[in-house]
């Protein structure tokens, strides 16, 4: 994966001291009747948003699923990693997110962009989603098979959305509050999101607090882009129902693609067309991470040597 250069962050230090800020934090409460994950997010949407180059209504979208996936991968010690699929009818047309247990996330947006006649109103993503389908695969630490639940998209909001994949599809109630502050000039100055889940047993009288808090809980993107922090966030917020930190994890934008990996796929190619490519071009070859944004390129003596190593495996 190449990093592109952030729009205003020249200096080195500060955007590893802006990186390190990004975290995700796990929390009990409500004696252990209530588990929930925080994340802060500012950095990772804004270098997000700059591999893939997005504009405003593709990061709020993108840049949601992806704080929803961190979320989710944190929820428990047994899960490797976590995709979240959603495919609709909208111009978004859907998107494909993956997280793992330790904070790193990558995954696209399966329109190359939203066309707009004008300006929108406002930023209710639920017009460019429109109906479809919402997935979530789990893969965990033991597991030989992976586990999928599908539910139909109703409120065309990721928050919303995965909220109601927790009551059908794992009949347990949960909340999600996702959040993108923009500055002036539309860049990213803030994210957050929140996921908190009440388990088996849970009284009423905590699920009634919760649910009041979590309601009244103020846009987490503007608290992040000024001085608000998490940790300090969750026990202020959620005073009353006595939060207990579990652990703090990095939260970061990260792929393992790699030139070397690209180039093994395209010796993989049917030898057809691995000689038509050599032969014919483009030149150079580009070759796109769908997952990072990042481009490979490849010049006519580099495909020659890649169809001369295929050849010799035959």
């Amino acid at each position: 994966m190449i990093k592109k250069p952030v729009v205003n962050s020249t200096d080195r230090k500060e955007r590893l001291k802006a990186a390190a800020k990004d975290r995700i934090y796990r929390f009990l409460m409500g004696g252990g009747s209530v588990r929930g994950a925080m994340i802060r997010a500012g950095w990772m949407i804004r270098q997000m948003r700059t591999n893939h180059e997005l504009g405003l209504l593709e990061t709020l979208a993108l840049g949601h699923a992806y704080m929803a996936a961190a979320l989710v991968s944190a929820e428990g010690k047994a899960v490797h990693r976590s995709v979240l699929q959603m495919n609709c009818t909208g111009p978004i047309q859907g998107l494909q997110v993956e997280a793992t247990a330790n904070g790193q996330v990558r995954g696209f947006l399966k329109t190359s962009g939203i066309a707009l006649d004008q300006p929108p109103g406002s930023f209710d993503l639920a017009p460019f989603f429109g109906g479809g389908t919402l997935s979530v695969t789990r893969y965990l630490k033991d597991g030989r098979w992976p586990f999928t639940g599908t539910v139909a998209m109703r409120f065309g909001t990721v928050a919303k959305d995965l909220a109601h994949y927790y009551r059908i599809s794992e009949q347990t109630p949960a909340a999600f509050h996702l959040s993108i502050q923009f500055d002036p000039d539309g860049e990213v100055a803030g994210a957050g999101g929140l996921f908190v889940q009440t388990l088996p047993g849970t009284d009423t009288e905590t699920t009634v607090r919760l649910e009041s808090l979590v309601e009244a809980l103020p846009s987490l993107g503007k608290v992040f882009a000024g001085s608000g922090d998490p940790e300090t966030l969750i026990h202020d917020w959620f005073g009353t129902l006595s939060p207990k930190i579990l652990d703090r994890r990095r939260a970061e934008f990260v792929c393992h693609c790699s030139k070397t990996r690209t180039r093994n796929l395209l010796t993989m190619l049917p030898a057809g067309e691995l000689e038509e490519i050599a032969q014919n071009g483009p030149f150079p070859l580009e070759m796109k991470c769908h997952n990072c944004g990042t481009r490979y390129h490849f010049t006519r003596e580099e495909l020659r040597r890649i169809r001369k190593r295929r050849f010799s495996r035959n």
